[in-house]
């Protein structure tokens, strides 16, 4: 599928200024969701992504008008969240999964992709390249799923860092994964990349410079406990997103 030219989405990506709002792919506490995505809308992200649920995507429908992404790591359960009305579907990402050791190789990701897209052949379509492997075999994972039809792909990272600093060093490297493979992964391919997992208003900038058409922020925001405040990071971000003097990629 090709981004719609004319959308608001695409518009935003072919600036380097697209924020995606991560609720969490196993989140599907319905006030935690409504609460995060409400705040999405209020503070003028781009989009976004909640747990594969068609109850989710009805009850997030009706409180707010931005597009809807839907994540999961089973072919069906995007086609039926995505007839219940999402925008676009997520394969990833898989940072909740990974403490309890499940780990996603090439093969399996490359296999839920040609699943994903048989079901859905229209469906704006992203897929997450896993940060456990090399920075080349993500690059070479992305152009591959690029070929499988994949329109958008993300980047993740942040559980893999350890940051030894506070402040904005720690924030630095926090990031450092997922900005790498943003970097590498936006050489490699000619579709959008999403840089996700880790980041914050400090290195969200720095995910456009490295090459990512947007981003994705989950628990900077959804760790939050209050909406206004949630409201405010979102704010936030896309503050920085706008920043004049940020690069964008042509």
């Amino acid at each position: 599928m090709t981004i719609n030219p004319n959308s608001a989405l695409s518009d935003a990506l072919a600036q380097g200024r697209a924020l995606k709002v991560i609720s969490g792919l196993q989140n599907v506490h319905l006030p935690s969701v409504l609460k995060i995505t409400r705040a999405a809308q209020q503070g003028g992200a781009t989009w976004v992504d909640i747990a594969a649920s068609p109850e989710l995507v009805h009850q997030v429908r009706a409180e707010i008008d931005l597009p809807i992404c839907v994540s999961a790591v089973d072919p069906q359960q995007l086609a039926a969240a995505v007839h219940a009305g999402a925008t676009a579907a997520e394969i990833g990402n898989y940072d909740s999964f990974y403490a309890s050791g499940r780990i996603f190789s090439p093969e399996e990701v490359l296999e839920l992709t040609r699943q994903t897209r048989t079901l859905l052949p229209r469906t704006l379509l992203s897929v997450t390249v896993p940060h456990t492997l090399p920075l080349d075999q993500q690059a070479e994972l992305a152009e591959k799923l690029e070929d499988l039809g994949a329109d958008l792909i993300q980047t993740e990272g942040g559980t893999s860092a350890e940051p030894l600093h506070g402040g904005s060093l720690g924030l630095i490297e926090k990031a450092a994964p997922t900005l790498a493979a943003a970097y590498e992964i936006s050489r490699a391919v000619s579709v959008p990349v999403i840089c996700a997992s880790g980041l914050s208003t400090v290195t969200v900038p720095m995910a456009i410079a490295a090459g990512a058409s947007g981003v994705g922020v989950g628990k900077a925001i959804n760790q939050l406990q209050d909406e206004v405040a949630m409201v405010a990071q979102v704010r936030a971000l896309m503050e920085a997103l706008t920043r004049p003097g940020i690069p964008v990629r042509v």
